[in-house]
């Protein structure tokens, strides 16, 4: 019953499989941030997450510190991040032309080896995990990279454009994580099958997905899932978790925004 209620919901949700597809996109001059009245800051021991689009959430932090995830200059959040992170080059992952007050562009391969990032900004820490990625039937060794943002006592792991399972030397660095942002299309980035052993043994209790390419990625991932954890829909793209508040056994969220 639950599985067709999704279906049903996803099938109009992308009615246009392309919108959320890994796919060229212009490249446009940089915009201004739309000048917003003060937001609700979040409350102590909490942190704030929204689902900007595709692989990008918002982390926001007690002290007004925001983290941006896979910033590619389009799929923009309402207000100016202090940190942004950029899992891999690809073409929807990351861009170029960042605006200058951004205080931290924190890139997941480098040219010069493999990227290494621990970056404390007020009560927020980011920090990167390298990974591999396959590109055209390749593999380039550590051009990705899952990074982590620590606050309040959260841990929060974006795990997006990574194309291979996860190695146990991989979990052992990434550590307790509290809530992970997976990317769920199945193809383009980890198997569904990765996925699920990679979640098995991080043991977050929230797990939230990103990156949906087409409906049937999309039900099969909820079909496996509900094998292992409650799959639930959220009526909000924002969501605001502390340790006392999370699940106290793992289940997935949808967020709303995609």
């Amino acid at each position: 019953m639950i599985l067709r209620l999704f279906l049903c919901v996803f099938a109009c949700l992308h009615a246009s499989a392309a919108l959320a597809t890994c796919v060229t996109v212009a490249r446009s001059p940089l915009t201004q941030y739309a000048a917003l009245g003060p937001l609700a800051t979040v409350e102590q021991g909490k942190v704030r997450i929204t689902f900007v689009g595709h692989a990008s959430f918002e982390i926001e932090s007690p002290e007004g510190v925001r983290a941006v995830t896979d910033y590619n200059g389009f799929v923009r959040p309402a207000r100016m991040p202090h940190i942004v992170t950029m899992n891999n080059s690809h073409r929807t992952h990351f861009t170029e032309l960042v605006e200058p007050e951004i205080r931290h562009v924190l890139r997941g391969w480098s040219d010069d080896g493999i990227a290494r990032h621990n970056v404390v900004e007020k009560d927020m820490r980011v920090r990167n995990v390298p990974t591999n990625l396959r590109e055209w039937g390749d593999r380039l060794a550590h051009g990705n990279s899952i990074f982590v943002f620590e606050a309040v006592g959260l841990c929060v792991a974006h795990i997006s454009h990574v194309h291979h399972a996860l190695s146990e030397d991989q979990i052992r660095e990434l550590g307790p994580i509290d809530v992970s942002l997976v990317a769920v299309d199945g193809t383009v980035t980890m198997s569904h099958e990765e996925l699920f052993e990679a979640l098995d043994k991080l043991k977050p209790r929230l797990i939230i997905p990103m990156h949906m390419v087409s409906g049937s990625a999309v039900a099969h991932f909820v079909a496996l899932a509900q094998v292992h954890y409650p799959v639930k829909r959220h009526n909000s793209d924002t969501i605001v978790v502390s340790t006392a508040t999370l699940p106290q056994k793992p289940e997935v969220l949808f967020l709303q925004g995609y």
